[in-house]
Formats: C-alpha cells, sequence, structure tokens
C-alpha cells in the first residue's frame, strides 16, 4: 500500500526548508528500462528518498522512471549509492541544475506510479520506444545548427517562449501528446534529410526520436541531455551557446538561465523585456503567465484585477468564474498575442 502523501501547507514546507542548513542538489535523470512491478519500486524510492530527506517528483512505470528532485549536498554520497545499487538504474546520467537560485527546487517528496513516464498519447504496440535516433553532443548541436539542420523543439510553445536555440522550429501545441500527433505530418518533407530534436532534458526528445524514425524519417538525432546537458557542455569545453534566453524548468523556479539574453516581454503591461513566470494566486485561475517586478507588485502576485477581486468573492461565485477550463483559455489567449508570436513557429 502506499504511503500517505505530506499534506502539510506550502507556507509549513517553506519554512521547514528555511531552517536547513545543509544546501540542496537539483538534478534530473530518467531511463527507459523494463521495470516488473512499478508498485514495487514506487515503495523503494520513496521510502529511500524519505529518508535521506530528498524532495521532487518522481515518475515510475513499466516503460522507466523519469526524475526531477533535489537532494542534500550532505546526502548526496549515499543518494547515489542507492541508485546505482538498483539494477535497472546502474550508471543512469544525472543531470545537474545550472542554477539553484538561493532557494529550493522542490518543497515536497512525490513517487507516483504512471502508464507511462511521459504521457505521449500513443497505442501503436508495433512501435519501440527504445530504437530511438543518435545522440548529438554540444559540438555537435553547434556544428548542425550552423550548417542549418532542421531543429525541432519538442516542448510546449509556454516552455519556448522564454528560451529557445538559435532557428529552432516551435509547434503551437500546449502538450508532448499533441506534437506526437503532429509531428511527422508537419515535417514529412524532411524524411530523408537531417532532423535535429530537443527539450529539457532529453527524456521526449529521445521518445521523440524513437516515434520519428517509427514513421520512416531516416536521419534523426536529439541533444543528450537536453537543454540541461548542452549547457553544461558548453561551459566546460568553452563552447559557443546558441541557445537563447532561459530554459523553462518544471520546479519552483520555474526557468534557469542558459543564454544572457532575454527574449520575452511581460505579458501585463507589454513593455518591459522579462523572463520570470509567475503562477495567479488565485488557486481556481493558477494560470502561468509571464510578468516584471512592478506588475507582480501591483496586482500582488494575480493576473490580472478580476482575480485580485475574487478573493473578496463568495466561493460559489469563485468556482462559477473560474471554471476547470479558465487555464487552458488564458493561455491560448495570452500566447496568441502578436507581438509574442516566436517567428519560427510551426502551426
Amino acid at each position: 500500500m502506499f504511503k500517505k502523501v505530506n499534506t502539510k501547507s506550502k507556507e509549513e514546507l517553506l519554512h521547514e526548508l528555511s531552517k536547513e542548513n545543509s544546501p540542496r542538489r537539483t538534478l534530473s535523470f530518467y531511463h527507459y528500462v523494463k521495470i516488473a512491478d512499478p508498485k514495487v519500486m514506487r515503495g523503494l524510492l520513496y521510502d529511500k528518498f524519505s529518508e535521506l530527506n530528498c524532495l521532487g517528483r518522481i515518475y515510475v512505470a513499466e516503460e522507466g522512471i523519469n526524475a526531477q528532485m533535489n537532494v542534500p549536498v550532505d546526502n548526496w554520497a549515499l543518494f547515489d549509492e542507492f541508485i546505482q545499487s538498483i539494477p535497472e538504474f546502474a550508471l543512469v546520467p544525472y543531470k545537474f541544475a545550472v542554477e539553484e537560485r538561493g532557494h529550493s527546487s522542490f518543497i515536497k517528496l512525490k513517487v507516483k506510479v504512471r502508464h507511462k513516464v511521459v504521457a505521449d498519447g500513443l497505442n501503436d504496440k508495433t512501435f519501440d520506444p527504445s530504437d530511438t535516433g543518435d545522440y548529438a553532443t554540444a559540438r555537435d548541436v553547434n556544428e548542425m545548427i550552423d550548417r542549418g539542420v532542421t531543429l525541432i523543439d519538442m516542448r510546449n510553445f509556454y516552455e519556448a517562449m522564454i528560451g529557445h536555440f538559435e532557428g529552432a522550429k516551435i509547434m503551437d501545441v500546449d502538450t508532448f501528446r499533441e506534437q506526437l500527433a503532429k509531428v511527422h505530418d508537419m515535417f514529412k518533407e524532411k524524411k530523408e534529410e537531417e532532423v535535429l530534436l530537443y527539450c529539457t532534458g532529453g527524456i521526449r526528445c529521445e521518445k521523440a526520436s524513437a516515434w520519428m524514425k517509427h514513421n520512416g524519417f531516416k536521419n534523426v538525432k536529439h541533444i543528450k541531455g537536453g537543454i540541461i546537458d548542452y549547457a553544461r557542455q558548453v561551459k566546460e569545453l568553452g563552447l559557443q551557446n546558441k541557445f537563447r534566453g532561459k530554459n523553462f524548468v518544471f520546479d519552483e523556479r520555474l526557468g534557469e538561465r542558459v543564454g544572457t539574453e532575454t527574449i520575452s516581454d511581460c505579458q501585463v503591461c507589454e513593455k518591459v523585456k522579462c523572463d520570470e513566470y509567475v503562477h495567479c494566486k488565485n488557486i481556481l485561475c493558477h494560470v502561468l503567465f509571464i510578468c516584471c517586478g512592478d506588475c507582480t507588485s501591483r496586482l500582488r502576485g494575480y493576473c490580472s484585477g478580476l482575480c485580485m477581486l475574487s478573493e473578496k468573492f463568495p466561493k460559489k461565485l469563485n468556482q462559477f468564474i473560474f471554471r476547470r477550463n479558465r487555464q487552458k483559455y488564458v493561455n491560448q489567449y495570452k500566447k496568441n498575442y502578436k507581438k509574442f508570436k516566436i517567428s519560427t513557429t510551426v502551426k
């Protein structure tokens, strides 16, 4: 039976973290590997990660593991020893955060069993996700960009808004499931050409490379370790950085600086260069939007005057106004502002 989840409030969890003396190390790792009993694996991971005071979001499925988490530096050796002791995960490469930004990237531990480690919407039993394209190192990536390779961003539109590679093709979609359903048709004229895919840490573009090969693409590559490891390689090898802006990450930071430029604008005032994402404080809205410091202060962390007033509304009125599809509607509305459209967007 699964253990109970931590039911403490965000404020309580943040207060506990503020009292910690040991810094934390943010990392991600994934591995497509057969896991015979994901529930048993989930229990094993939850128990040990709890013991080591690890925080994060970990998905376990029959097809493998997908983990984004942080580990107290003092417990790093014990954590690594534990991961390497599990046959399914031995030698799995870690991708470390580019920047910690002074606060914990995660505030709670969640280990969940999922049907798939990445929701892809695929039901093709003939598809082999292990038959992936070749890896491309940071040096390979720069050379391929220089010679004009077709470079496809396998992330959601809102991720690409604050950062992407030079000349990348940005798909106007909200989910990875949508991308896989469309990518082979959108780029079918490239089946005989060299194609390069990328994503945050490598897990989506690796599966996408296998899917494109399954659909007849002859020369598909994907960036080893995604944007996160590209940034590490560029720094260590002294290479030119061809990534512009921030890399969106799915934790409390919501982004880490990779390129020196700020390529997006505040979506409230539309005047200030900004790449800081904020979740609207109205929990029934909770829309993700780019907001400068002045607008965040003026709206007190809400996305609009309506949401700021919502704290004065009765609960039922709040629920009526901010129904379940509001977040998708607002995201769609905001991303279609003409000035935020990326010139390389593929529709």
